[in-house]
């Protein structure tokens, strides 16, 4: 499995995560807007005001998985980069393994990386907050490869965004029967990473 298993924080209760993995399904299948909280019980094997249990709204369902997700992203990206003795080790295992998590776990991807626009103002600004502080990881790991002239980037901010950018994507296009692996996509996206940023592939 993926360093990175945003479709099962371990700081919630599985009914929770029930709810969590039967709303991404829903959102996938149906959409934000047309899917209902009935939707969402059915596929979690629960009654409607069981989801009421646990969250205020579909929006509020939304914005906790949206959260949740984004915050065990930024903290495993963060534990792989200080764990890496190098730049490229550490941009390679965190570009690497990132895409190979949107590979696996591509439907939770979907919801987590693309529906967040369907919250509240209010919800978005904590989400929008939280990915900035995901770039931040992958800017300061492509900074430190500049620094100690690893890297070969005139501007770490673009490079950083971009290099999310291309992992964010793996989600959108990536299908179970496509014919890549995901252990191909880790390989594939980490050497990528490297590449773009003027470094030899391992």
């Amino acid at each position: 499995m993926s360093t990175y298993p945003l479709a099962t924080p371990s700081s919630e209760s599985p009914t929770v995560l029930r709810l969590f993995e039967a709303a991404a399904d829903a959102f996938g299948a149906k959409g934000f807007h047309a899917t209902t909280t009935r939707d969402i019980a059915s596929r979690a094997g629960l009654s409607p005001a069981g989801v009421y249990v646990h969250f205020a709204s579909k929006e509020d369902l939304l914005f906790q998985l949206c959260r949740e997700g984004h915050e065990v992203a930024r903290d495993s990206l963060a534990a792989a980069a200080a764990k890496a003795t190098t730049p490229s080790d550490a941009l390679a295992a965190i570009i690497g393994e990132f895409a190979r998590w949107h590979a696996e776990q591509h439907q939770v991807a979907r919801i987590v990386q693309y529906e967040f626009r369907h919250l509240s103002p209010e919800h978005q600004h904590e989400v929008l907050g939280l990915r900035r502080e995901i770039d931040a990881v992958v800017r300061g790991v492509v900074e430190d490869g500049v620094a100690t002239g690893k890297f070969d980037v005139d501007d770490a901010r673009t490079t950083a965004l971009a290099l999310l950018s291309l992992v964010v994507d793996v989600a959108r296009w990536y299908h179970p029967d496509v014919r890549r692996t995901p252990e191909e996509i880790q390989t594939t996206y980490a050497d990528l990473a490297l590449r773009l940023v003027g470094a030899h592939p391992r």
